[in-house]
């Protein structure tokens, strides 16, 4: 989904949050984490939600922070689209290594 279009659906839910797999096919699990203050002992706590996001050109990769935003319904569990990604997570390099036989 481009840009332009997120800005056109702006009345939409929006969060970001981290890839943590992407072994499905033009689909992501973003785990999004927020802290809540606890009502009786008020210290901060750290929570966190795992949503199935569509990613068409599977352009978002595990480690990923991308920025999700609410949809259809794509399928079973998918209610969330990858709009962009914020900032791509450092890839390993494999290229000129030789694998011994």
């Amino acid at each position: 989904m481009s840009p332009e279009t997120a800005v056109e659906r702006n009345k939409r839910k929006t969060l970001s949050g981290t890839v943590v797999s992407d072994r499905m096919s033009k689909t992501r699990v973003v785990e999004v984490s927020r802290l809540v203050r606890h009502p009786f002992y008020e210290k901060l706590i750290r929570k966190s939600n795992r949503f199935n996001a569509h990613d068409e050109t599977n352009q978002s990769h595990q480690g990923d922070l991308v920025e999700i935003m609410g949809s259809r319904p794509l399928s079973r569990t998918k209610r969330w689209r990858v709009v962009r990604v914020i900032k791509a997570a450092p890839r390993a390099v494999l290229e000129g290594l030789a694998v011994p036989k």
